[in-house]
Formats: C-alpha cells, sequence, structure tokens
C-alpha cells in the first residue's frame, strides 16, 4: 500500500472512533500515529474521504465519515434519529433554533418547498442546498412537534 493510502485508512479509523472538534486534533492524532501533515493536506484528505461535521454529544460539531450518518452522535433522542419517511431523506438534527435536514443529492430543493408549502408551525424558513436543507426554528419551537409535522409531510408526499 502506498504512504496516502495507509494515512487515508488510518485517518477514516480514527474518524470512526473519536469525537474530534477540530482539524488540528485530528493532525495530532495522526502525527501520533506516525503520519505527519500538514493542514493543507490534512484538508485535501478530508475532502477526498467527504468528511463533514454534526453535532456531537457535548454540544460542539465533530467531523464524521458519509457512511456514519446512521450513528452520528446527535443531540436527539432515540425515536427521533430514525428515518422520517420523506422519499431522499437521511438524517435530522437541531442545535438550539436550527435544524438539519441531510438528503440525499439533488433532493433538498424539493423537499424543502414541501416543508415551506406546508408552512409548518415553528418554521421561519429554509434554506436548501443540494442535499442539505437548514430549517430556522422559531424559539418556542419543540423538536418533536417538528418531526411529527415532517412525518406529516412524508405521509402527504407518498400518498400522492
Amino acid at each position: 500500500m502506498s504512504r496516502k493510502t495507509d494515512r487515508l485508512d488510518l485517518l477514516r479509523r480514527l474518524i470512526g472512533s473519536n469525537e474530534f472538534a477540530n482539524q488540528d486534533d485530528i493532525r495530532q492524532a495522526l502525527e501520533a500515529e506516525g503520519f505527519i501533515v500538514t493542514q493543507a493536506t490534512l484538508s485535501r484528505d478530508l475532502k477526498q474521504l467527504k468528511v463533514g461535521k454534526v453535532a456531537g454529544t457535548k454540544g460542539h460539531a465533530i467531523y464524521v465519515l458519509p457512511s456514519e450518518k446512521g450513528f452520528r452522535r446527535s443531540l436527539l433522542d432515540d425515536e427521533m434519529r430514525h428515518v422520517i419517511g420523506i422519499p431522499g431523506f437521511v438524517s435530522l438534527d437541531f442545535s438550539d433554533n436550527i435544524g438539519v435536514i441531510h438528503t440525499r443529492p439533488g433532493h433538498a430543493s424539493a423537499i424543502a418547498y414541501a416543508i415551506d408549502s406546508a408552512k409548518l408551525t415553528g418554521v421561519l424558513g429554509t434554506l436548501a442546498g443540494d442535499d442539505t436543507i437548514f430549517l430556522v426554528l422559531a424559539e418556542t419551537a419543540k423538536r418533536a412537534d417538528i418531526v411529527l409535522q415532517l412525518k406529516q409531510i412524508a405521509y402527504n408526499m407518498t400518498a400522492e
């Protein structure tokens, strides 16, 4: 194997088993395993592995691999973690008054449109990319109520 392949394999293992809040912590963990890398190299490696950040258990964002979205460390309880049922829906997380919905590529706009059209109680608006939607929640919004309303959208989308 090449040195880069070994480094990427180690990077996958490290991110899969630790909660890293920043790239410097990841770089130090790589260094402890014998891989000295610059921040630029680490950034390229993370991009190549499609590493993202999600809400961690300690209230800060952590790095995760795309295949980890199913076990993401989340502030949600177990009932709210499961797939809502909207076609293309992957996951939902909350941080204060922001909800983040991850979708399959190309589905975010359609789901955001359905959410906006439904005028959900407690949702002030959405912002969609290709596979991510930000929900801005009213300060008084309850997460469980948002989840129930999203389930209703799922029912309506699949009934059509």
